[in-house]
């Protein structure tokens, strides 16, 4: 039995609470369990340098730990680590966007974790892939877009092996102590966008990374199906829209 009486297989509780604040042009609140990250995406009419006059746009991400989002405060700074996970959220977003449909548009997507407890990466890319989708979808109803640019769902989940047992999904009590930690994204269709996967204390073999992948791609479709739920419909417009 998991510390908080889950199966092997099953997720945390997941939510989406869309529009959690009012002013970027794209919001959603994510919540795997006691995880909690607050996803912005927020929209400008220019691209990098390197991309000037090429007719594509450009989606990247920023990603931080707030003061007081675990037990030891978290400074106010920009790590090693915060680097490493706002490229992948940037890399991962990327691969389902098309940037020749965004136009010479740039896309910020913030990634701000207010409560960690496992999974904070792959929570921000679930919830992250929302709130582009919402920032994109007002675009495109106010007349600046003439096709959504996303080609597909993005979702990612954390897999691993605790105890000598593939587990899905693992809070920071699991992940501390596992023996292999990985993280999975995949986009909605089935097709692998990054695997980061590390042995932690002993090697595993590959009967147990296919169990792992295994996992993650039932976890992640599970994922995309809560996602395609919340964007169903329409975000409203924004104050400022109407």
């Amino acid at each position: 039995m998991r510390p908080d009486g889950r199966a092997n297989d099953e997720l945390r509780p997941v939510l989406f609470q869309r529009d959690f604040t009012d002013m970027a042009d794209g919001s959603v609140l994510v919540e795997f369990g006691r995880t909690r990250v607050l996803c912005t995406a927020s929209i400008e009419t220019d691209v990098p340098r390197w991309l000037r006059d090429s007719g594509k746009g450009w989606v990247t991400a920023e990603y931080s730990m707030l003061p007081g989002s675990s037990p030891e405060r978290i400074r106010r700074r920009v790590s090693g680590r915060d680097q490493e996970i706002q490229r992948l959220i940037g890399r991962s977003l990327r691969a389902v966007c098309d940037l020749t449909l965004l136009g010479e548009r740039s896309i910020t997507v913030d990634c701000d974790v207010l409560q960690a407890d496992g999974g904070t990466r792959t929570a921000a890319i679930c919830g992250g892939f929302v709130a582009l989708h919402d920032a994109l979808t007002r675009v495109m109803a106010a007349g600046g877009l003439s096709a959504h640019p996303l080609t597909d769902h993005c979702a990612a989940v954390s897999v691993g092996i605790v105890d000598d047992e593939c587990r899905l999904d693992l809070p920071y009590v699991e992940d501390s102590t596992a023996e292999v930690d990985m993280n999975v994204v995949m986009s909605g269709s089935g097709g692998f966008i990054e695997v980061q996967g590390t042995a932690e204390g002993r090697v595993f073999d590959r009967d147990q990374l296919t169990t792992l992948i295994d996992l993650a791609a039932a976890g992640i479709a599970d994922i995309v199906e809560q996602q395609k739920a919340v964007i169903a419909t329409a975000p409203p417009p924004r104050p400022r829209e109407s």
